[in-house]
């Protein structure tokens, strides 16, 4: 009969996290402390200028940009996969 054809598994812990929850992590994690400056706006201007040097800043700055990170490869690889179907 006219069966569903089966999904492919999602090979990736990325593809599995939902966008629904992605989303407003990232966006919040981008923003947080609303102030005086972003955390994440704050270490990359360090970053930018050569100041990064504390772990608790680096680790800030990986914190703060991880969420960020994984919305941009998700989209990237849903682009991708979307494009060679």
């Amino acid at each position: 009969m006219n069966e569903p054809l089966p999904t492919p598994p999602k090979s990736n812990f990325i593809d599995r996290i939902p966008w629904g929850m992605l989303v407003p992590i990232a966006f919040f994690m981008g923003i947080a402390p609303i102030t005086p400056q972003p955390h994440l706006w704050e270490k990359l201007n360090m970053l930018v200028a050569g100041t990064l040097s504390r772990p608790l800043d680096i680790f800030d700055l990986i914190m703060h940009a991880t969420p960020l990170v994984l919305v941009i490869i998700k989209a990237q690889r849903q682009l991708r996969t979307n494009k060679e179907n």
